[in-house]
């Protein structure tokens, strides 16, 4: 989807359109959940703080989130898919892979990709863009190369070409510090990765390594799983100078746990278990859980749980270089009402784990 929250606070109110708006609270220490097209012109996007984009852009409007509203629509845009295929796997309240190959329709992948988005435009009053390819991780790219409202497709015969021009910092895997990693190589695009050995890359970079030399040359033999159930999901933040004491770490935390509460309502995800992940500046790592009776959904409760472990664990003037949430012990989807479910399984489970890295 398109600039998923935005279109839909545009399409739901009139006055909004055409206008720049974020999908956000107006407080200052709140992230930005999605900006529309107009606002990203000035540089506003997802998960930049409230303050900032209002710097950038000062004739921002900021809508506050509706998430009900938006998990209903995605229901709704799921319905479209499942007329064409049950192989739907989503990633998100907006994105979802469908595998087509046996589609009961005996239409082309890319005829199907044009009638949903014309389904999705008609029946619901927004835009989505499609990729269309022979495998994941090149759908994935495609369904980015038109945005908004595009549709792209990448067949086996070009694929080559398209993968060599492609720059490392595209591919799946490839994060700041690994693109840094590759740049140091000489490996600068898809034509330099696929000149590299298997056992250089993995020399270099272990098992992904392995995943690089596949990936490079379009293979990616991933399989669309429509019953995949997902365990866990966190946010960290990697910083770019050391932080020292809870203080310092406890600001840090609140912006993580805010973007952490965006990523969990996008996913239509909870769980019962927080885990706070801290590394140091010597690379060593720990990290320590709490487990409850009731699901960790909103930024507040977030923070406080992650505040208190930071508070206990802690060790005092030792530099932090990265801090992090998850959320797993994932909790059934049911209604709002019932979010608060029992656990079977509540425990008070804290636990360190040290690793060199």
């Amino acid at each position: 989807m398109d600039a998923f929250f935005a279109s839909v606070e545009q399409r739901d109110n009139p006055e909004l359109r055409g206008k720049p708006i974020a999908v956000a609270r107006d407080t200052v220490r709140n992230v930005v959940s999605t900006a529309s097209y107009e606002a990203r012109r000035y540089g506003v996007r997802s998960a930049l703080s409230v303050a900032k984009a209002k710097r950038l852009c000062p004739r921002l409007i900021l809508v506050p989130p509706r998430h009900d509203v938006y998990k209903k629509v995605s229901a709704q845009i799921r319905e479209i898919f499942l007329r064409y295929t049950d192989l739907v796997e989503p990633l998100s309240l907006d994105e979802a892979y469908l595998d087509v190959t046996r589609s009961p329709s005996g239409k082309t992948a890319t005829q199907i990709a044009r009638e949903i988005r014309a389904a999705i435009r008609k029946e619901l009053g927004l835009t989505a863009s499609a990729g269309v390819s022979f495998n994941k991780f090149l759908a994935k790219i495609a369904s980015d190369l038109r945005k908004p409202d595009g549709l792209s497709r990448i067949l086996p015969k070009d694929a080559p070409a398209f993968l060599d021009s492609l720059n490392v910092e595209n591919f799946f895997g490839v994060g700041p510090a690994t693109a840094k990693k590759m740049h140091a190589l000489g490996i600068f695009t898809g034509k330099d990765l696929r000149e590299r050995t298997r056992e250089e890359l993995t020399e270099h970079f272990g098992k992904t390594g392995a995943w690089f030399y596949e990936i490079v040359r379009g293979n990616d033999l991933r399989e669309v799983e429509p019953n995949r159930e997902r365990v866990s999901l966190g946010v960290e933040d990697t910083f770019p100078h050391d932080l020292i004491g809870t203080e310092a770490c406890a600001e840090e935390l609140q912006i993580i746990a805010k973007e952490l509460e965006r990523r969990l309502s996008r996913a239509n995800f909870s769980g019962y278990t927080l885990t706070l992940k801290i590394k140091f500046s010597d690379f060593t790592q720990m990290t320590r859980s709490r487990t409850r009776e009731h699901v960790f959904s909103d930024t507040e409760d977030l923070w406080r749980t992650a505040k208190a472990l930071l508070e206990e664990h802690l060790p005092p003037k030792k530099p932090v270089r990265l801090l992090g949430i998850t959320i797993s012990n994932a909790a059934p989807l049911v209604p709002e009402a019932t979010a608060k479910k029992t656990n079977p399984r509540s425990r008070t489970d804290e636990r360190q784990l040290t690793l060199p890295l």
